[in-house]
C-alpha cells in the first residue's frame, strides 16, 4: 500500500466513529471554505488602508483562486484522470459526500492556496491565518474520502505558485488600474 493511500485511509478512519465527529469534518471539507472567504471579505474590509488596497488585495486574492482552480487545475483534469477515492477503494474509504469530478489535482486546494499566497504577499499575519483554514479545509477533504494527499499536495503547490506568479506580475498592472480609477 502507498503511503498515500496509507495517510488517506488514516484520515478517512475518523469517519463513523460518532455523528459529531463526522458534521465536524464535513464543515472543516465542505462549508470552511465559505466561512474563510466571508472571513477575508471582512477582515480586508475593516484592515486598515485605503479602498484601493482593499480593491487590490480582494480582486488579487479571489482572482488567483479562481485562475488556479477554475484554469489551471481544471485544465489538469482535462488531460489526467484519477478518479476520487470513494470510487477508487469503494470498500475501504468511507465518503461523508459525493463529488464526480475527478480528484487530481484538488481543486479547493488549488483555490485557497493561491488566496493564502497573495494574502501572505500582502500581510504575513493574516497570510499564516488564510494558510491555516487552508489546510483545514484540505486536510478535512482526505478525511472525507474525496481526495488523495497527493491530490491536496498538488493543488497547494499548484495554487501557491498561480498566486505568486499573479502577485508579482500582475499586481502592478492592477495598481495602475486601480489607482487611476479610485
Amino acid at each position: 500500500m502507498s503511503l498515500d493511500t496509507s495517510i488517506l485511509l488514516a484520515l478517512n478512519s475518523l469517519v463513523g466513529r460518532s455523528p459529531a465527529l463526522d458534521a465536524f469534518l464535513l464543515f472543516c471539507a465542505d462549508y470552511l471554505a465559505y466561512v474563510a472567504l466571508v472571513l477575508l471579505a471582512v477582515i480586508v474590509w475593516k484592515r486598515a488602508g485605503n479602498l484601493r488596497d482593499k480593491i487590490e488585495l480582494l480582486t488579487l486574492s479571489v482572482g488567483a483562486g479562481i485562475i488556479s482552480r477554475y484554469g489551471v487545475a481544471e485544465l489538469i483534469r482535462h488531460f489526467y484522470h484519477r478518479p476520487r477515492p470513494f470510487l477508487a477503494l469503494p470498500g475501504d474509504v468511507h465518503s461523508l459526500f459525493t463529488d464526480p469530478s475527478w480528484s487530481f489535482p484538488s481543486g479547493h486546494a488549488s483555490f485557497f492556496f493561491a488566496l493564502s499566497t497573495v494574502v501572505f504577499l500582502y500581510d504575513r499575519r493574516l497570510g499564516y491565518v488564510f494558510f491555516a483554514l487552508s489546510a483545514v479545509i484540505t486536510i478535512g477533504r482526505v478525511a472525507a474520502g474525496v481526495h488523495y494527499p497527493s491530490d491536496i499536495l498538488a493543488g497547494a503547490v499548484l495554487g501557491s505558485l498561480v498566486g505568486y506568479l499573479l502577485y508579482r506580475f500582475a499586481r502592478p498592472a492592477l495598481s495602475k488600474i486601480v489607482n487611476s480609477t479610485y
